[in-house]
């Protein structure tokens, strides 16, 4: 599994598995604020119509993508990012709109994040990135050869790719409700105290425990998960279709 999935990085396999990653990235940002915007239509017309912005931007970059053809990964890399960037600031964009009135977010931040929303982002992607990252060695799948991140001394490139698949439709779900319904975050000089932490982590494992739509039926999550890295592998192996899981709204 390992050789293939090396040598797939050098030929269109690559190509296709970055693509589905990142349509996958795209799809599920749709549907999650889709999900969250349902009840806004009647609430507030004006919010929903810039939602519906949203959602039209987010589409249009996914057929975008979709149309993207390369020999190798590596020749198509940066318009396929590109798109997938300009998706992730339509989003983000999205989820401060549905935030507003509950919390302040001040756009998406990474490392440093003092504020609630990112550090509750960053504390569930990291609970996230550990399950795949097991899902994946249990797949015989080699975590530091991804495809549509590039490869760094210790990063884990495909650990990051298949977590795409996932962030939105765990993680994401997770915090937007959580502020939605009027949940605070207690922080203490800058980080997540440890009660809020605890909670929070009760949320997201609950989280992994739910079902969605897969297949012909509904699985839990934490196994569509290892479901995925096994699809991963087959298709490094054996080649035929790599079907990204896209979650409901």
């Amino acid at each position: 599994t390992r050789r293939e999935q090396l040598q797939a990085y050098q030929d269109d396999r690559g190509v296709t598995l970055a693509k589905a990653f990142i349509i996958a990235n795209l799809k599920n940002k749709l549907n999650i604020i889709r999900y969250f915007s349902r009840h806004r239509k009647e609430q507030n017309r004006e919010v929903f119509r810039k939602l519906e912005e949203y959602f039209a931007e987010i589409e249009k970059n996914t057929v975008l993508l979709e149309k993207v053809q390369g020999a190798k990964i590596d020749d198509v890399r940066g318009e396929m990012m590109g798109i997938e960037g300009r998706s992730g600031r339509v989003y983000w964009e999205g989820v401060k709109l549905i935030l507003e009135g509950n919390v302040v977010f001040p756009g998406r931040k990474h490392r440093g994040a003092t504020d609630p929303v990112n550090s509750l982002l960053n504390y569930g992607y990291g609970i996230l990135y550990s399950r795949v990252w097991g899902a994946i060695i249990l797949a015989g799948l080699e975590p530091f050869a991804g495809f549509m991140h590039v490869d760094r001394p210790g990063r884990p490139s495909l650990v990051l790719d298949l977590i795409e698949e996932f962030r939105q439709q765990v993680v994401d779900r997770v915090v937007i409700s959580f502020f939605t319904k009027g949940g605070q975050v207690k922080m203490k000089d800058g980080l997540i105290e440890d009660n809020s932490r605890k909670d929070f982590t009760r949320r997201i494992l609950e989280r992994f425990e739910a079902r969605e739509r897969y297949g012909q039926g509904k699985t839990k999550i934490k196994n569509i998960i290892q479901k995925q890295a096994h699809s991963l592998a087959v298709f490094v192996r054996e080649g035929g279709r790599y079907r990204p899981f896209i979650g409901g709204w």
